[in-house]
């Protein structure tokens, strides 16, 4: 957990010192992490698989009864707080975008349409749907736990599944079709990045895109997303960096070439300063994990 002057920031780190995926069960949570009970923000999707229980989260002022029967997803950098009985039963799920993203199909999460809402999701299941959701959950329970030769790779397709799923069950809330032009500019801005960030580096490119400037696209992806509009294309290009060391035999020179980057040194330098590793350290702990 970070502190800030304002609420506390949490991390995944607080649970698993891996940092971008953590899974566990949720009977005694609050017990294990009582900071959860008090308001903070968390930089990671939280996932909420409900058998059983009752309680209420608070999600940015707005109130959520908990029930039996029920998933709720939390999205990054809302404020939230939570309260569940100790005699709950089901499981808790936190990730981060980039273990998601990071599978070799080039999935992004902007993709499922329930995960564009606000800051939350709440999805009720029926019998026979809970125990398809929790025959996949168990799964990826166990896969985590046993930390098998590629375990990650798995909980990736585990947890593409499980959010197919999701998509399939989620009926929005019928409310007046109405146009929200930042939320339109930020989706914009994203499709933009995924399409152009190996030849443009820089937010003003995508400012000029947009047709806006660019300090009120810096604003607007602070606001709603809590990051600069630089991290989430510097974001994209590190994350196609760790796909290309990942999965190819390139070089890493032959990567920085292929990033458009004019010297492998700077690219170079650019992974280290948002990884803390070099691309050959990162290559290497890929094949030990």
């Amino acid at each position: 957990m970070k502190q800030t002057s304002r609420l506390p920031v949490c991390n995944i780190g607080m649970f698993d010192s891996s940092s971008d995926f953590w899974i566990d069960s949720i009977e005694g949570l609050l017990k294990k992490y009582p900071l959860l009970e008090f308001a903070h923000i968390n930089t990671f999707y939280m996932i909420l698989v409900l058998e059983k229980a009752n309680g209420e989260i608070t999600i940015d002022n707005e109130k959520l009864c908990i029930d039996n029967s029920q998933v709720i997803i939390i999205k990054p950098n809302c404020i939230n707080k939570i309260f569940i009985n100790t005699e709950a039963k089901g499981k808790i799920i936190c990730f981060n975008e980039d273990f998601f993203s990071l599978r070799y199909n080039n999935n992004v999460l902007h993709q499922f349409p329930y995960l564009n809402e606000e800051f939350w999701i709440s999805i009720r299941l029926s019998t026979v749907y809970l125990k398809k959701i929790e025959l996949i959950v168990s799964s990826m329970l166990d896969e985590h736990a046993s930390k098998k030769k590629a375990f990650k790779k798995v909980l990736r397709s585990y947890l593409n599944v499980l959010l197919v799923s999701f998509d399939r069950l989620y009926v929005p809330v019928k409310t007046e079709n109405l146009y929200n032009p930042v939320k339109d500019k930020i989706q914009r801005f994203q499709k933009l990045i995924e399409s152009n960030f190996k030849t443009h580096k820089l937010p003003s490119d995508y400012a000029e895109m947009l047709n806006i400037s660019t300090n009120y696209l810096n604003k607007i992806c602070k606001n709603s997303i809590g990051q600069t509009s630089g991290s989430l294309i510097q974001r994209q290009i590190i994350l196609e960096a760790q796909r290309l060391l990942k999965y190819t035999n390139s070089s890493v020179n032959e990567i920085a070439l292929e990033l458009g980057f004019d010297h492998p040194s700077y690219f170079i330098t650019s992974f280290k300063k948002t990884t803390n590793q070099t691309p050959e350290q990162y290559r290497k702990s890929i094949f030990e994990e």
